[in-house]
């Protein structure tokens, strides 16, 4: 079959692979995911494959795509790439999506920063999911480090489309080992579908500081329904308000958790290049005639 269109994008340093798999019947092999990420023009922390609608009233489903050649629900800084990716070929700003995580909407504006309605957090045990039921998911029973002195305990948990924890730590996020902490964090068996892990830094009622170890990717500079959990669990556990700066490595985000319960993500994304791809095999050649805008 004809190769696929691609686009190496980023959100605030998440690195984003958006595919253009419009009007085709195969879709992006595990192995073709992983020979793309294993190359460091291509690495990337998730694809976006742009899927012909599956549900009437949507106009793409998005296929997301982990590096290691897992199916995310979710990718907030993935969904505004795909955002500008669609509002460069037509005058259009404003999306309705399908992902595994249900139906969301975007809209592109005039400054060229990106909304993403990242849908409503879930609290239940059930829900997120854990492997067991837990009374308060403010704070569970879970920690990292020597048993005796931990050095991470306690996190809150949400689904965001796709389960987080948030460790609460009163020093510089910076200060903590997260390569090494967050891969067993993130297998832990109270996870039964694996988790996005995240140590936060609250700084003010408007601010929190964040670095996330992603599910399935490692750690990245830039997680955004990472981020949605962070401001809805301050908010939660009160130590935020609704509305707050969350500062990941690659820069700031926006997030608004809304009275209707909704939460809204807003930031950048940016091109870097594009070319073409076997969705089978992930051999790809770059397109050298257009870069970034």
């Amino acid at each position: 079959m004809n190769k696929a269109v691609f686009a190496r994008m980023n959100g605030l340093g998440n690195r984003i692979i958006v595919a253009d798999m419009r009007g085709r019947a195969d879709t992006i092999t595990p192995a073709a995911a992983i020979r793309l990420a294993g190359e460091s023009e291509t690495a990337f922390d998730q694809i976006m494959a742009i899927h012909d609608p599956k549900t009437p009233g949507t106009d793409h489903y998005i296929e997301i795509i982990n590096c290691d050649g897992t199916q995310a629900q979710a990718c907030g800084n993935g969904t505004r790439c795909v955002v500008q990716w669609l509002s460069r070929e037509s005058a259009r700003r404003n999306f309705t999506f399908e992902t595994l995580a249900g139906i969301l909407t975007a809209n592109e504006h005039e400054d060229g920063l990106i909304t993403v309605d990242m849908g409503k957090p879930h609290f239940g045990w059930q829900e997120i999911p854990l492997a067991h039921e837990v009374a308060d998911t403010r704070a569970i029973d879970l920690a990292a480090g020597p048993a005796d002195a931990p050095v991470l305990q306690s996190p809150s948990v949400a689904s965001m489309g796709n389960p987080h924890a948030i460790f609460w730590v009163e020093s510089d996020v910076w200060s903590y080992a997260l390569d090494e902490y967050g891969p067993a964090l993130e297998h832990d068996p109270i996870f039964p579908e694996r988790a996005n892990i995240s140590i936060a830094r609250v700084t003010s009622r408007e601010a929190i500081d964040l670095r996330t170890w992603e599910r399935g990717a490692g750690l990245t500079l830039a997680c955004g329904s990472a981020a949605c959990a962070a401001a809805v669990l301050g908010a939660r556990t009160g130590r935020t308000g609704r509305s707050l700066t969350v500062n990941v490595p690659g820069g700031p985000l926006g997030i608004e958790w809304r009275d209707d319960d909704h939460v809204m993500m807003t930031g950048p994304a940016e091109w870097e290049f594009d070319g073409s791809f076997d969705p089978a095999t992930g051999a790809w050649s770059r397109n050298a005639s257009r870069g970034a805008a």
